[in-house]
């Protein structure tokens, strides 16, 4: 590999990014664009929750309880008189819960007898599972918030790396996995499939240029280009988000490269192969969304899932990457820790690389 012309194939690659300002300011601001849309719309913080209430006992201490919910923020309260709008308000999905506060709910809470509690009876529509179980932890958290005064000295709670919970630490350092890798693949995906349509592939593989410099050429202006991108959206992370990055970031832009360049290759593998802009485009946004969203543990944990996908997804570099990005974010993690994912984002960088030059064809014959 001579550098001369891998340095002649960028210099031309990235003239043909500058003379299309479009693609251009697409590559450049529409990941900008989507961490602001994914950080502001994912939330998974589920607040002011629909909660009818059945209050039977009218007592001071049920009055109190109820106040304590509505003044937390997770709930929105709307009172039931009787027993058959409790039954219609959860037939006609009203509300997704009905709680009703049993007689001598407040006399039973103060007596201190253990035999005879408070009791409060909470109805949940389980036909959304999902949010029938946070609305269940939820009102169990207030519960025990509101009976905390007789074991509060029993359990001291604090979260680690994400003191409040707040979803959006979870959610943003997650987003440079799959903005990212989307946009690296879509971006390399059309080159060499647009250079076959448009018949200049021919003229390139006239040349003494070997197929390693032609992918090391292609490669070197996409991949400064994703690199601003990930420095944008670390920006956007500190500065609109207010995420806390507390580890290395040293670390964390090493795995940036490995994980653009593994990218771009698979990308550019990808239009090597079908050698049209359109079945280019299909497999860029199969191979680069869908991964990430599923396999990755972006939202729902790996942990969850049957043992085939928990091997499955050992696969996929999102899945790698964003363990990295979320660790090193929102926690001081070393290199030893790290080294499996580390290792996992490295071995897919290399194999992609072999298989792009490998498969990049020296004919012109498909």
């Amino acid at each position: 590999m001579e550098l001369k012309r891998v340095y002649s194939i960028a210099a031309k690659e990235y003239k043909h990014i500058m003379r299309d300002p479009f693609t251009l300011g697409v590559a450049i601001m529409l990941p900008v664009i989507y961490v602001f849309f994914f950080g502001f719309v994912i939330d998974l913080d589920y607040k002011h929750m629909p909660v009818a209430v059945r209050d039977n006992d009218q007592s001071s201490v049920s009055r109190k309880f109820l106040q304590e919910m509505s003044s937390s923020g997770f709930f929105n309260l709307s009172p039931l008189h009787t027993p058959l709008e409790a039954d219609r308000a959860l037939n006609r999905n009203d509300v997704p819960a009905v709680m009703i506060i049993k007689k001598d709910f407040g006399a039973n809470f103060t007596g201190g007898d253990p035999s005879k509690p408070g009791k409060i009876q909470l109805l949940l529509d389980g036909s959304d599972n999902a949010k029938a179980g946070i609305t269940l932890s939820y009102v169990s958290l207030a519960v025990q918030k509101f009976n905390g005064g007789v074991r509060s000295d029993l359990i001291r709670t604090r979260f680690l790396f994400n003191p409040e919970l707040n979803s959006r630490w979870f959610i943003v350092p997650a987003l440079n996995t799959i903005i990212i890798g989307f946009m690296a693949i879509v971006l390399t995906a059309l080159t060499v499939a647009k250079e076959w349509e448009n018949g200049s592939m021919e003229l390139l593989l006239s040349t003494p240029v070997l197929p390693s410099e032609i992918v090391a050429g292609k490669l070197i202006p996409y991949f400064a280009l994703t690199l601003f991108d990930v420095m944008g959206i670390f920006v956007v992370s500190l500065l609109v988000f207010q995420i806390p990055f507390l580890g290395s970031f040293i670390l964390f832009l090493i795995a940036c490269c490995i994980y653009i360049i593994g990218a771009l290759a698979l990308g550019l593998f990808i239009s090597v192969v079908t050698r049209a802009q359109q079945p280019s485009m299909q497999f860029a946004f199969a191979i680069g969304l869908l991964p990430g969203f599923i396999f990755a543990g972006f939202i729902f944990p790996v942990e969850n899932m049957p043992l085939f996908f928990r091997i499955l997804t050992t696969a996929f570099p999102q899945r790698w990457f964003l363990f990295l990005s979320r660790n090193l974010f929102l926690s001081d993690a070393g290199l030893i820790p790290l080294a499996g994912p580390f290792a996992g984002i490295t071995i897919f960088c290399l194999l992609m690389i072999f298989i792009a030059i490998k498969k990049f064809k020296t004919d012109v014959e498909p």
